[in-house]
């Protein structure tokens, strides 16, 4: 259990080293931004359109979420 929690660990900061770069390079970075930009717009329309509940609740979801990934350079960069 202790070794599986330490490999977790390890992983978890090689992923986190290799996001650094991405998210510390502003050209990437803004064009990976206008893209959510994009996705949330078109799950706005989908909000908009729904006719269902669950429908509604899957495009809220889908805001969040994407919302989320534009504060991923803070959460990587510790702030």
């Amino acid at each position: 259990m202790v070794l599986a929690r330490l490999q977790h660990q390890a992983n978890k900061g090689s992923v986190v080293m290799s996001l650094k770069s991405f998210v510390n390079n502003k050209p990437e970075w803004d064009a990976f931004c206008q893209e959510l930009d994009v996705w949330i717009e078109e799950q706005h329309k989908r909000l908009e359109q729904s006719e269902h509940v669950v429908e509604m609740h899957r495009a809220q979801g889908a805001i969040y979420t994407l919302r989320r990934l534009k504060f991923l350079r803070d959460k990587i960069n510790g702030s």
